[in-house]
Protein backbone atom coordinates (compact mmCIF):
# COMPACT_ATOMS: atom_id res chain seq x y z
CA UNK A 1 0.00 0.00 0.00
CA UNK A 2 2.60 3.04 1.11
CA UNK A 3 5.79 2.56 1.55
CA UNK A 4 8.52 4.32 3.01
CA UNK A 5 12.47 5.55 2.47
CA UNK A 6 14.22 5.48 5.50
CA UNK A 7 17.11 6.82 3.75
CA UNK A 8 15.37 9.83 2.63
CA UNK A 9 15.64 12.88 3.92
CA UNK A 10 11.51 13.23 3.72
CA UNK A 11 10.76 12.73 7.16
CA UNK A 12 8.49 9.23 7.68
CA UNK A 13 5.06 11.09 8.21
CA UNK A 14 5.40 13.27 5.13
CA UNK A 15 6.46 10.09 2.86
CA UNK A 16 3.01 8.47 4.26
CA UNK A 17 0.77 11.39 3.78
CA UNK A 18 2.45 11.94 -0.04
CA UNK A 19 1.97 8.25 -0.73
CA UNK A 20 -1.76 8.05 0.51
CA UNK A 21 -2.23 11.38 -1.13
CA UNK A 22 -0.71 9.67 -4.37
CA UNK A 23 -2.43 6.38 -3.84
CA UNK A 24 -6.15 8.96 -3.76
CA UNK A 25 -4.59 10.77 -7.36
CA UNK A 26 -3.94 7.60 -9.33
CA UNK A 27 -7.23 6.42 -8.36
CA UNK A 28 -6.09 3.01 -6.33
CA UNK A 29 -8.22 4.36 -3.19
CA UNK A 30 -11.66 5.29 -3.60
CA UNK A 31 -14.08 7.18 -1.67
CA UNK A 32 -14.92 5.05 1.88
CA UNK A 33 -12.19 2.83 1.35
CA UNK A 34 -10.72 2.17 4.83
CA UNK A 35 -7.43 2.87 5.92
CA UNK A 36 -4.98 0.13 7.62
CA UNK A 37 -5.41 0.84 11.39
CA UNK A 38 -2.50 2.83 12.70
CA UNK A 39 -1.31 0.50 14.85
CA UNK A 40 -1.29 -2.20 11.52
CA UNK A 41 0.23 0.52 9.24
CA UNK A 42 2.89 0.90 11.59
CA UNK A 43 3.70 -2.69 12.19
CA UNK A 44 4.08 -3.40 8.75
CA UNK A 45 6.35 -0.71 8.10
CA UNK A 46 7.90 -1.24 11.27
CA UNK A 47 7.53 2.36 12.61
CA UNK A 48 6.16 4.05 15.74
CA UNK A 49 2.82 4.26 15.69
CA UNK A 50 3.17 7.76 16.92
CA UNK A 51 4.02 8.84 13.48
CA UNK A 52 1.45 7.18 11.30
CA UNK A 53 -0.95 9.03 13.87
CA UNK A 54 0.75 12.28 12.75
CA UNK A 55 0.56 11.29 8.99
CA UNK A 56 -3.23 10.25 9.61
CA UNK A 57 -3.92 13.87 11.44
CA UNK A 58 -2.42 15.36 8.56
CA UNK A 59 -4.56 13.65 5.91
CA UNK A 60 -7.15 14.57 8.04
CA UNK A 61 -6.99 17.99 8.58
CA UNK A 62 -5.91 17.96 4.32
CA UNK A 63 -9.80 16.52 4.41
CA UNK A 64 -8.35 13.44 2.50
CA UNK A 65 -9.41 11.06 4.94
CA UNK A 66 -12.21 11.10 7.69
CA UNK A 67 -12.23 9.22 10.77
CA UNK A 68 -14.81 7.51 12.83
CA UNK A 69 -14.41 7.05 16.67
CA UNK A 70 -14.06 3.08 16.90
CA UNK A 71 -14.52 1.70 13.14
CA UNK A 72 -10.99 3.67 11.82
CA UNK A 73 -10.06 5.96 8.92
CA UNK A 74 -11.35 6.25 5.25
CA UNK A 75 -10.74 8.13 2.24
CA UNK A 76 -12.64 11.40 1.78
CA UNK A 77 -15.66 12.02 -0.65
CA UNK A 78 -12.81 15.40 -1.24
CA UNK A 79 -10.22 12.93 -2.06
CA UNK A 80 -12.15 11.39 -5.01
CA UNK A 81 -12.59 15.21 -6.37
CA UNK A 82 -8.51 15.21 -5.85
CA UNK A 83 -8.05 12.15 -8.09
CA UNK A 84 -10.66 14.05 -10.82
CA UNK A 85 -8.32 16.59 -10.47
CA UNK A 86 -5.33 14.92 -10.79
CA UNK A 87 -6.23 13.56 -14.64
CA UNK A 88 -7.00 17.27 -15.66
CA UNK A 89 -3.32 18.43 -14.29
CA UNK A 90 -1.76 15.45 -15.77
CA UNK A 91 -3.64 16.50 -19.43
CA UNK A 92 -2.26 19.88 -18.72
CA UNK A 93 0.96 18.81 -18.23
CA UNK A 94 1.44 16.59 -21.25
CA UNK A 95 -0.16 19.14 -23.21
CA UNK A 96 2.79 21.62 -22.50
CA UNK A 97 5.21 18.65 -22.62
CA UNK A 98 4.02 18.29 -26.13
CA UNK A 99 4.32 21.56 -26.93
CA UNK A 100 7.29 21.91 -25.63
CA UNK A 101 8.72 18.69 -27.63
CA UNK A 102 7.18 20.49 -31.11
CA UNK A 103 9.23 23.71 -30.62
CA UNK A 104 12.58 21.43 -30.04
CA UNK A 105 12.98 21.74 -26.07
CA UNK A 106 15.48 19.34 -25.50
CA UNK A 107 14.62 16.50 -23.00
CA UNK A 108 17.14 17.85 -20.70
CA UNK A 109 16.04 21.14 -20.21
CA UNK A 110 13.02 20.67 -19.83
CA UNK A 111 14.07 18.15 -17.06
CA UNK A 112 15.92 21.36 -15.59
CA UNK A 113 12.51 23.41 -15.41
CA UNK A 114 10.57 20.26 -13.84
CA UNK A 115 12.88 19.87 -11.29
CA UNK A 116 13.28 23.96 -10.39
CA UNK A 117 9.82 24.19 -10.33
CA UNK A 118 9.69 20.57 -7.71
CA UNK A 119 12.43 21.81 -5.57
CA UNK A 120 10.88 25.49 -5.31
CA UNK A 121 13.56 27.78 -7.09
CA UNK A 122 12.04 29.97 -10.23
CA UNK A 123 12.26 27.94 -13.38
CA UNK A 124 13.67 31.46 -15.14
CA UNK A 125 16.08 31.24 -17.85
CA UNK A 126 19.45 31.57 -16.11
Amino acid sequence: MVSIDLQSRTPIYEQIVNGFSRLCLIGALHAHDKLPSVRSLALDLGINPNTVQKAYQILENKGLIYSIEGKGSFISDEAQLSSQKYSQICEHLKAAVTDAYTQGLPKQQAQIVLDDVYSGRSAGND
